[in-house]
């Protein structure tokens, strides 16, 4: 370090790094991203823990909340928009523990959970990054 304290970053600019990754994705995938909310948090609530088996809120970066535009029905109405959180202590926990690059590494997991949106698992993620 150069004498200069270190700070974490705050939940404004992971939120910033967020919006930059998601103005970046290519115009078809932009299209369906208008209505998706992006939401960054301290930590996962414990009902959204609870609902994947996660116990410790360290362990989950991020998360879909929303059906997959495949599944939508024009017929649908009163729905919850769908969101992409993100989770800053978890995000910075593991930016520390692995020496990624801040932004490269909310870019993978805001594209992870897009990737949710468009109907993909994490299986599909995961060859898909395997085959990049």
């Amino acid at each position: 370090m150069s004498g200069q304290e270190q700070r974490a970053p705050s939940a404004g600019e992971i939120e910033a790094i967020a919006r930059a990754t998601l103005a970046s994705l290519p115009p078809e995938f932009a299209a369906h991203l208008g209505n998706v909310v992006l939401i960054v948090e301290e930590y996962a609530d414990d009902e959204t823990l609870d609902s994947l088996g996660i116990e410790d809120p360290y362990d989950l970066t991020g998360v879909y909340h929303g059906r997959p535009i495949g599944e939508k029905s024009s017929m649908e109405s009163g729905a919850p928009p769908d969101r992409i959180h993100l989770y800053r202590r978890a995000i910075l926990d593991e930016w520390v523990a692995d020496g990624e690059d801040l932004a490269t590494l909310v870019r993978h997991i805001v594209i992870h959970e897009v990737g949710h949106h468009f109907g993909l698992s994490d299986d599909d993620m995961h060859r898909l990054e395997d085959e990049a």
